[in-house]
């Protein structure tokens, strides 16, 4: 009887060692991740982005920045009680600059890969977005997806969309993928004819080609669709679970359709 009660008394000294242990290696996991206390203390968060990507950012006329997700971080940074610093960057090395710790976080329509998602922790989803196809007005000869074999295709260099095309099953059928800085350049060179299409996000594209009704088309094709999040740190999860919070409170009280409607004129573009 005293050896059982003995073995009894030694499974439950174990049993709770082992878990101070894990509960001591979670406080050390969480002491470790002072990345939303780091905000916190420094007073602002900085957020990377294309200053070229409207509506989600961009320049207006006074050389301002604005534009969906600019409305979206300022709303958040208020809510956490910080200001918010907006710091154009070179898309295509985003990430980079992301991981080298010039700015906090990428806020600016990012698509969720796989790839990605290797090198960066992402928010949860809070637009559901697609590839489309933009043509010109006048086009005759591209009426679907396939019509795009031996044509010159443009999209943004270091976007979804480029292996959106790239990697489909018309990736090999194109005569030439041609990537642009932005956006916007790849649809001034489809408008005089230097590409015969171009491939965006529909977000994007959708807005731009609206100030220009007469001069693009938007297929009923597309390049399929994804859903895009923030960017942070890989060890940032303190923030992007704080943002993750902040941005379902603006969901729950209106704040996130109100702004959606202000930039899309509709809420079809949230994620679920």
């Amino acid at each position: 009887m005293k050896k059982l009660l003995s073995l009894v008394i030694c499974l439950f000294t174990l049993a709770f060692l082992a878990g101070c242990g894990n509960q001591a290696a979670t406080d050390t996991e969480q002491a470790a991740d002072n990345s939303l206390q780091a905000i916190k203390d420094k007073g602002k968060f900085i957020v990377g982005l294309d200053d070229g990507f409207p509506p989600m950012g961009f320049k207006d006329e006074k050389g301002e920045i604005v534009g969906f997700d600019i409305d979206l971080a300022k709303e958040a940074a208020k809510r956490l009680g910080v200001e918010v610093e907006f710091k154009p960057v070179d898309w295509d090395g985003v990430i980079m600059t992301l991981k080298n710790g010039d700015i906090d976080m990428i806020w600016n329509g990012m698509t969720i890969t796989e790839e990605r998602a290797k090198q960066v922790t992402f928010s949860k989803p809070y637009i559901s977005n697609k590839q489309i196809i933009v043509v010109r007005s006048n086009e005759k000869n591209i009426k679907a997806k396939a019509d795009l074999a031996g044509k010159i295709i443009g999209v943004q260099l270091g976007s979804s969309s480029e292996p959106a095309v790239t990697k489909s099953d018309m990736g090999d059928k194109v005569k030439e993928v041609k990537t642009y800085e932005k956006n916007t350049e790849a649809l001034t060179d489809l408008k005089i004819g230097r590409l015969d299409a171009v491939v965006v996000d529909e977000v994007v594209g959708r807005y731009y080609i609206a100030e220009y009704p007469a001069d693009y088309v938007v297929l009923s094709d597309d390049f399929g669709r994804e859903m895009m999040g923030i960017a942070f740190r890989p060890d940032d999860k303190a923030l992007a679970t704080e943002i993750d919070k902040i941005l379902a409170d603006m969901k729950a009280d209106g704040t996130l359709k109100t702004i959606s409607e202000k930039w899309f004129g509709t809420t079809d573009i949230l994620a679920e």
